[in-house]
């Protein structure tokens, strides 16, 4: 059993990440490794758990946050998941 890095919780079923900068993490759920690593959207602050919007290298969690974020960032992004095609 491992440790959860986030938690601490020791866990028969925890689960090992390796970044590609070379960092490994242990931990017990999904939702712990979301709130380690995940990149945190730059306008609301919300965990980037899909692949979310980069403009100008900052990251957004959607169109909407890239574009309400105050700098003109983004005026063109359009969020296309689930989009209307007409």
């Amino acid at each position: 059993m491992a440790s959860c890095v986030v938690c601490g919780n020791d866990y028969w079923m925890s689960f090992e990440v390796r970044t590609v900068s070379g960092d490994t993490y242990t931990f017990d759920s999904i939702e712990c490794a979301a709130q380690k690593i995940a990149p945190s959207c730059e306008h609301c602050g919300c965990r980037i758990l899909g692949h979310g919007v980069e403009v100008e290298g900052r990251f957004f969690c959607c169109a909407h946050c890239a574009r309400a974020s105050g700098s003109g960032l983004g005026s063109e992004i359009r969020d296309t998941a689930g989009a209307h095609p007409g």
